[in-house]
C-alpha cells in the first residue's frame, strides 16, 4: 500500500490504494462508451461545464492549494496561484474552442474544400508532481474541449491532488467518464498505453520517462505529445540593469523551490558585468526566506522527495569537483524536511554537470560569456531546447537573438512562462508537440480533410 510523505515534517500523511488490473478496465471502458456521446456534445455546452470547473476551482481554492503543500511542499502562496491558473485556462478554452474547432474552408477549383478538426477518443494523461493542479489542467483542458475523455495518470506521491481534480470536474456536471484519475503505478502504464480504447497520450516529465513512453506508444502507432526537462538559459548581455535582472534571475530560478522544467538554470552573462552580476545575485539568494511552505513568507520550500534532495546535491558536489565556486548554499540543511538552500555556483563550465544536466532544484550556475556571439553558442549548447530568456537594453537586438535560440520558446526581458494563449513546449531532448494556444487544442484531433464535389 503505497504512502504519501510530507517533503517538509517527512511524516507519513495518508496510505492509498492503488487500482487493480479489474477496475483499470473498467474505467477505460467507461472513458471508450463516454466519448461517442461527449464528441457529440455541441462545443459550446463543454465550454460552460469547462466554465463551471474553473467556478469549482475558484471556490476551492485554498483546500486544494493546501493539498499541493502538504503533497509536494509547494509554498502555499504559490500554491494558490497555481490554482487560480488552471481555472484561467478552463476560462480561455471555453470562451476559444468553438473558434479553434470551427471548419476551415479552403478554397478549391470546384465543389467545396473544408479542413474538419474531429476528437480522436479517449487520451491518458500522465503527468509530474510538481505542479499537480496546473499540468493536469493544461492537458485536460484542451483536450476535452475538443471532444476527446481523458484518463489522468498522475504521480504517486500526490494522489489527493489527482482525485481532488476528478471531483473538480464531477461537481462541475461533467458527464461520468468524461474525465477519470487512474490511481496506477508507472509499471502498469504501459498496459493502459496498450488498450485499444486509448488513442494518444501526453506526458510531462524527464526526458528518460519521455523515451519510454515515446517508445511504448509508437509500438502500438498511437500519437505522443512529450513535454520534458529542460536547462534552460538566461542570457544576460552587458547593456542590462543589474539590479533588475539580478531579481528576475533569482525568481526565474527558485520559483516552486527551483523545481520547474522552465525555471532558469543556466545564467550565461557577458563577461563586462559577469563579476557584478554575481555578487547582486549571491546577496539576492542569501535573503531568500527557507522554511515551512505553510508560511506565507516562505520563499523557498523543501523539495518534494529525499531522492530529489540526494540526487540534486550529488550535482552540486560533483560541479564543485570540477571547479565550480559555490559562493551560496551547497549542502542540505540539516533539519528534519528535504530541505536545500538556495545554491549559487559561480566559473561554470559546459563541462560541468551544473551545466550539462537538469539540476530539479534552487542550484543555480553562472557562466561567463566572452561576447554576445559566445553567449548564444553556450545558450545552446545543450541536450535540452524548453525555454529560454534573453535579458537585454535593446529589444531589437533581443528579438534578433531570439531567433538564433535552440528553443520551444524565447523570452525577452522576461521570465519564462506558460500562458494559455500561446503554444508552449520544446525541442530536442525536451520534448515534442505542443500543448495551450490554438497548437494545443489541436495536438489531440483528427485534421480531416473534406471535399465535396
Amino acid at each position: 500500500m503505497p504512502e504519501v510523505i510530507n517533503p517538509a515534517t517527512e511524516e507519513i500523511i495518508r496510505t492509498y490504494d492503488t487500482h487493480g488490473a479489474d477496475e483499470r478496465r473498467a474505467k477505460i471502458e467507461q472513458a471508450q462508451r463516454a466519448f461517442a456521446p461527449w464528441r457529440d456534445t455541441p462545443v459550446a455546452e463543454r465550454g460552460q461545464l469547462l466554465a463551471a470547473v474553473a467556478e469549482q476551482l475558484r471556490a476551492r481554492r485554498d483546500s486544494c492549494a493546501e493539498l499541493a503543500t502538504e503533497e509536494m511542499g509547494k509554498p502555499i502562496q504559490e500554491a494558490r496561484s497555481e490554482v487560480e491558473k488552471c481555472a484561467a485556462v478552463c476560462d480561455y478554452y471555453a470562451q476559444q474552442a468553438e473558434v479553434f474547432l470551427k471548419p476551415r474552408e479552403v478554397e478549391v477549383d470546384a465543389g467545396r474544400g473544408l479542413v474538419r478538426y474531429d476528437p480522436l477518443g479517449v487520451v491518458l494523461g500522465i503527468m509530474p508532481w510538481n505542479f499537480p493542479f496546473w499540468q493536469a489542467f493544461r492537458f485536460a483542458a484542451p483536450t476535452l474541449a475538443a471532444g476527446n475523455t481523458v484518463l489522468l495518470k498522475h504521480a504517486s506521491n500526490v494522489p489527493g491532488c489527482a482525485m481532488a481534480i476528478e471531483s473538480l470536474f464531477a461537481d462541475a456536471g461533467f458527464p461520468s467518464g468524461v474525465f477519470a484519475t487512474l490511481l496506477i503505478s508507472s509499471s502498469d502504464t504501459g498496459g493502459v498505453i496498450a488498450h485499444s480504447a486509448v488513442k494518444a497520450v501526453s506526458l510531462t516529465g524527464s526526458d528518460s520517462a519521455g523515451a519510454k513512453v515515446a517508445a511504448q506508444a509508437g509500438e502500438h502507432l498511437k500519437k505522443c505529445v512529450l513535454e520534458l526537462g529542460g536547462s534552460d538559459p538566461f542570457i544576460v548581455l552587458a547593456d542590462a540593469d543589474i539590479d533588475d535582472v539580478t531579481a528576475k534571475a533569482v525568481q526565474a530560478r527558485c520559483i516552486n523551490s527551483g523545481q520547474s522544467c522552465i525555471a532558469a538554470k543556466r545564467f550565461i552573462v557577458e563577461d563586462k558585468i559577469y563579476d557584478a552580476f554575481v555578487e547582486r545575485m549571491r546577496d539576492v539568494m542569501r535573503a531568500l526566506k527557507v522554511g515551512n511552505p505553510r508560511d506565507e513568507a516562505t520563499e523557498v520550500g523543501p523539495l518534494a522527495r529525499r531522492d530529489l534532495l540526494e540526487s540534486l546535491h550529488d550535482q552540486v558536489e560533483r560541479s564543485v569537483a570540477a571547479g565550480a565556486v559555490p559562493l551560496v548554499g551547497g549542502a542540505p540543511l540539516e533539519q528534519i524536511g528535504y530541505f536545500y538552500p538556495p545554491t549559487l555556483l559561480a566559473e561554470v563550465t559546459p563541462h560541468m554537470p551544473a551545466f550539462a544536466e537538469e539540476t530539479f532544484g534552487p542550484v543555480a550556475a553562472v557562466i561567463r560569456a566572452n561576447d554576445v556571439d559566445h553567449a548564444v553558442a553556450l545558450a545552446n549548447n545543450s541536450q535540452f531546447g524548453l525555454g529560454a530568456s534573453i535579458w537585454t537594453a535593446d529589444r531589437d537586438r533581443g528579438l534578433e537573438l531570439a531567433a538564433r535560440i535552440e528553443a520551444g520558446c524565447v523570452f525577452v526581458n522576461d521570465i519564462v512562462r506558460s500562458d494559455p494563449r500561446m503554444p508552449f513546449g520544446g525541442i530536442k531532448r525536451s520534448g515534442y508537440g505542443r500543448e495551450l494556444g490554438e497548437e494545443g487544442i489541436h495536438e489531440f484531433v483528427n485534421i480531416k480533410t473534406v471535399r465535396v464535389a
